[in-house]
């Protein structure tokens, strides 16, 4: 589905388009620059989208931009507070992108973002660039046309979300009084199957780690020395094969400990959700379905929490042939997690597990590379009821209340260390290729996003009021 979006009243929709060519470009100058923040090679890359970032807060007339510094990437933050008496919202969102290797699977060049068929086609397309482009697009416009917001508005961007946070927390807790807000809006979230408009009531968390598995110092002939030493790579295959059962359940011991079973009445909700199974499994072009058994698809998808592989290296794996047994084999991890599993308390649980079943011939490590908590949306809190309307006004139908299997850390730590309730919200569709290659966002939800926030702060001060 891909709806156009119902204009806004008067001067509004004509700011809107007459600026639309502007706005375009201001979004694909911003996906041109590469910032990874999980490679550090692409630091100055992070730290010049920040600066870009900074430069249209301060254009779009916000007011109190910096670029903060965090020990890591740094933080961008704008802010506008003229609206005496109106709630004050906080709206977040991350300007860092995935890597974006296989980089022969790309059709074009995933900095270089191309429009075809009313999308466009790049890197942070849709995660998460096309979220703040769209919030940053909304506020420009009602302060170019009223001069003024109806709505107190601070506007937090991170370069970190897609490489853990590992900063965020104590900048946070160190500049939690600024925050103070009547709510959050986490801008990191997207429509359902079939583009239908939605908002995210449930993220998982996560706990990532490498796995390393080191054998003799170093490559060695494996004629001579096959059969009498472990190939770390082998030992490393038997150690990710221990990690789940043909079931689909992980066996690490004490990892289900503290989830929270899914009550009858959450299990009904994703039930009566518009999910064709079918369409799903064709769309990724695989033979079948498959998971945690005595779970549907989308309850395994966003409410069970998950072990996988997300890389493995190691050894010889150029053209031809190289007869060794490499020195070393390692892997990249993640867990999904859901309530109330703590991150931290995981990877210690993953750790030992490891430790535990790796074979005697090979020296193993496994290290930590970040984790954050699961949340929940609160359906009833203004915030959401307000969005949910400029969601209907916008997009012509109530939006669906799902759970999201992806995991977005600040939503946990602005509950936790600011005191805030949090609203996931964003426009992003759902087969967007994220963290993939041919990453895409569609331009009708990127418009109708922009005149689904004017609705939203129009619709939360005047409920306010």
């Amino acid at each position: 589905m891909s709806t156009t979006p119902a204009p806004l009243a008067g001067e509004l929709e004509a700011q809107l388009a007459a600026t639309a060519d502007r706005r375009l470009a201001r979004y694909l100058d911003f996906l041109r620059i590469p910032s990874i923040s999980g490679i550090p090679g692409h630091a100055a890359d992070c730290r010049r989208a920040a600066e870009w970032l900074a430069g249209d807060l301060v254009d779009a007339r916000l007011e109190h931009v910096e670029v903060s510094e965090t020990g890591g990437h740094p933080v961008v933050y704008g802010e506008w507070l003229r609206a005496a008496g109106a709630p004050t919202v906080l709206l977040y969102g991350h300007y860092d992108v995935q890597p974006v290797d296989p980089l022969d699977e790309w059709e074009a060049a995933p900095f270089e973002p191309v429009i075809r068929g009313g999308r466009v086609l790049a890197r942070g397309a849709s995660d998460d660039k096309s979220n703040i482009a769209i919030a940053v697009a909304a506020v420009r416009a009602l302060l170019e046309t009223r001069g003024a917001l109806p709505v107190n508005l601070k506007l937090l961007f991170e370069g970190e979300e897609e490489s853990s946070s590992v900063h965020l927390d104590a900048w946070l807790a160190a500049n939690a009084a600024r925050l103070a807000a009547d709510a959050a809006l986490v801008a990191d979230g997207g429509f359902f199957e079939g583009n239908l408009p939605a908002i995210t009531v449930g993220l998982r968390g996560i706990c990532a780690a490498e796995i390393h598995v080191r054998g003799p110092f170093q490559d060695v002939h494996s004629g001579s020395h096959g059969g009498a030493i472990d190939n770390p790579i082998n030992a490393l295959a038997g150690i990710i094969a221990a990690l789940k059962g043909p079931d689909g359940r992980i066996r690490i011991d004490g990892f289900y400990d503290d989830v929270v079973p899914l009550s009858e009445a959450e299990r009904a909700a994703l039930a009566a959700l518009p999910f064709d199974e079918e369409a799903y499994r064709a769309g990724l072009q695989v033979p079948a379905l498959v998971g945690e058994a005595g779970w549907t698809t989308l309850e395994r998808r966003g409410a069970r929490p998950t072990l996988d592989v997300n890389g493995i290296w190691g050894g010889f794996s150029g053209e031809g042939s190289k007869t060794i047994i490499p020195g070393s084999a390692h892997a990249k991890v993640t867990c999904r997690l859901v309530a109330d599993q703590d991150p931290a308390r995981v990877f210690e649980l993953l750790r030992a597990h490891v430790l535990r079943i790796a074979p005697p011939g090979v020296r193993v490590e496994v290290v930590s590379l970040g984790g954050g908590r699961p949340t929940t949306t609160p359906i009833d809190h203004p915030a959401t009821r307000a969005f949910a309307a400029a969601l209907e006004a916008t997009f012509g139908r109530p939006p669906l209340f799902a759970r999201e299997g992806g995991s977005v850390p600040v939503a946990a730590s602005l509950a936790s260390i600011v005191g805030l309730p949090v609203t996931v919200m964003g426009f992003m569709p759902p087969n967007g290729n994220f963290h993939a290659p041919n990453e895409w966002m569609d331009l009708a939800n990127f418009e109708g996003g922009i005149r689904a926030l004017v609705r939203f702060f129009d619709g939360l001060a005047a409920g306010s009021a």
